[in-house]
């Protein structure tokens, strides 16, 4: 399957859903950024494929990561950032989603097992999210992160470098 495949738009979230869960498929799905790269991200996205059947990844849009994070970011646009995602073999879907948090997202895709990074806990992650998760019959699983590898911590260096 090619990666363009692999990406799913808001719309035709509901209905690939809905295939997932007909072919009886745990669906794990995790959410994020993801603007630049790297190995933490690797690591991470293939533990939280290991908690299911199929991974989605729902990738905030360029308007909410500026909104997060601040006027220079993203680095890179949002079909560039799912191209990226959805070329990994541990990630079987990508949707962009244009919110702030991912609770309408989220309330579509219906996770079996909503994955969050280690920079998490199960009390600091946004509740709401959790609680629809839960409500819905998924559970919350905060997977450990890679020491020092990090988006922020990446630009730092760069920044410092130059």
């Amino acid at each position: 399957m090619s990666f363009r495949e692999k990406i799913v738009t808001f719309e035709d979230l509901g209905a690939w859903r809905a295939r997932q869960k007909a072919a009886g498929r745990r669906v794990v799905v995790t959410n994020g950024c993801f603007d630049l790269l790297h190995l933490g991200h690797v690591v991470y996205l293939e533990a939280a494929r290991a908690l299911g059947d199929c991974l989605l990844v729902g990738l905030n849009s360029d308007w909410s990561v500026r909104s997060l994070k601040g006027p220079t970011r993203p680095i890179h646009p949002e079909q560039d950032r799912a191209g990226v995602l959805a070329a990994l073999a541990s990630v079987d879907a990508v949707c962009i989603f244009p919110d702030l948090d991912a609770l309408h997202f989220l309330g579509v895709a219906r996770p079996d097992v909503y994955a969050k990074g280690g920079d998490y806990t199960i009390d600091t992650i946004n509740q709401p999210e959790r609680r629809l998760v839960e409500a819905i019959g998924g559970r919350v699983v905060v997977l450990a992160g890679v020491k020092g590898r990090s988006t922020t911590s990446t630009l730092d260096r760069m920044r410092s470098s130059s």
